[in-house]
C-alpha cells in the first residue's frame, strides 16, 4: 500500500477544513457569552438553559421529533418490505419499480416539496380533507424516506445466503415463519439502520416541511429559518448545534450497526 504523499496530504486537510469549518464555528459560537453574537466575549452554557425555558422553540422540537418519529416508524416498515420484495420475488416490471424506487432519492428536494403541495391541493379540492399541518408533513417525509430505508435493506438482503431461508422452508417453515425468525433477526441491523437514516433525513429537511407544514406544525428547521431571518443569536447557534450533535449519532450509529453485519456477510 503506498503512502499519502504530503500535497495530497495538504489538499485532505484543506478539504476538511472547508467542509467544516462553519460547522465548529457555529458549535464554538454557541458558547458564547455575546448576546448578539460578533465578538467573543466568554465562555458560557446560558444559551443551551434558555433553550429550556423557549416554549416556541419546546414546541417546535415537539413537533419535529413527533414528525421524525411517526414518519420514521411508517416508512421503515414500508421501506423494509419494498427493499424485501424487489431483492427476494420475481415478477412482471420488477426493473421498472427498481427504478422508481430511486427516483425520490435524486429528484430535488424543491421539486418534491412543490409536487407533495399541489397533490394536496387537488385531494383537497376533490375529496375535501389533507388540510396542512402534521398529517400533510408526516405523508410528504414518508414519501422521501421510504426509498432510503428500501435501499438499505436490499443491499443487505443481496449479501445475504439465502440458502438459510430455504433450509427454514425445507423444516416445514411458512414464508411468515421464515421472515419472522430467519430473515428478520438477519437484517435487522439494515432495518435499524434505514431507521435511524430516515430519521436523520426528517429530523433535518427544511424544505419539503416547510411547503406542507400548516399552523401549530412548525419544526425547528423551520424555526430557526425565520429566526435568522431577524439576525443570528447565540440560542439559534446552541439549537443548531444540538440538531447537529443529534445528527452525527444518526448518521455514526447505522455505520456501527451495519459493520456487524458485513462481516457476517462476508464469512
Amino acid at each position: 500500500m503506498r503512502k499519502l504523499s504530503w500535497p495530497l496530504w495538504l489538499t485532505s486537510g484543506l478539504l476538511y477544513v472547508f467542509l467544516y469549518a462553519p460547522i465548529v464555528v457555529v458549535i464554538v459560537y454557541s458558547f458564547n457569552s455575546a448576546r448578539h453574537g460578533g465578538p467573543w466575549r466568554g465562555f458560557t452554557w446560558q444559551w443551551y438553559a434558555t433553550l429550556l425555558d423557549n416554549q416556541d422553540k419546546l414546541a417546535a422540537a415537539r413537533n419535529t421529533l413527533v414528525l421524525g418519529g411517526l414518519s420514521t416508524l411508517v416508512s421503515t416498515l414500508l421501506g423494509t418490505g419494498l427493499g424485501y420484495g424487489l431483492s427476494r420475488y420475481q415478477f412482471p416490471g420488477k426493473r421498472f419499480f427498481s427504478f422508481l424506487m430511486y427516483i425520490p432519492v435524486v429528484i430535488p428536494d424543491i421539486v418534491m416539496a412543490v409536487a407533495m403541495l399541489m397533490f394536496y391541493s387537488q385531494v383537497r379540492q376533490w375529496l375535501g380533507f389533507l388540510e396542512l399541518g402534521m398529517t400533510t408533513m408526516v405523508l410528504a417525509h414518508v414519501t422521501f424516506q421510504i426509498p432510503f430505508v428500501a435501499i438499505v435493506v436490499r443491499s443487505r438482503m443481496v449479501g445475504m445466503d439465502q440458502s438459510i431461508e430455504e433450509a427454514a422452508h425445507d423444516l416445514g417453515a411458512t414464508s411468515l415463519q421464515t421472515f419472522l425468525h430467519v430473515t428478520l433477526p438477519l437484517i435487522l441491523p439494515a432495518v435499524v439502520a434505514g431507521g435511524m437514516l430516515a430519521f436523520t433525513l426528517s429530523l433535518d429537511d427544511f424544505v419539503v416541511s416547510f411547503f406542507t407544514t400548516g399552523p401549530g406544525a412548525s419544526t425547528l428547521p423551520i424555526l430557526i429559518y425565520a429566526s435568522v431571518k431577524r439576525g443570528i443569536t447565540p440560542d439559534i447557534n446552541a439549537l443548531s448545534s444540538v440538531i447537529i450533535l443529534i445528527s452525527v449519532i444518526g448518521t455514526v450509529l447505522p455505520m456501527l450497526l451495519q459493520r456487524p453485519a458485513k462481516h457476517r456477510g462476508d464469512t
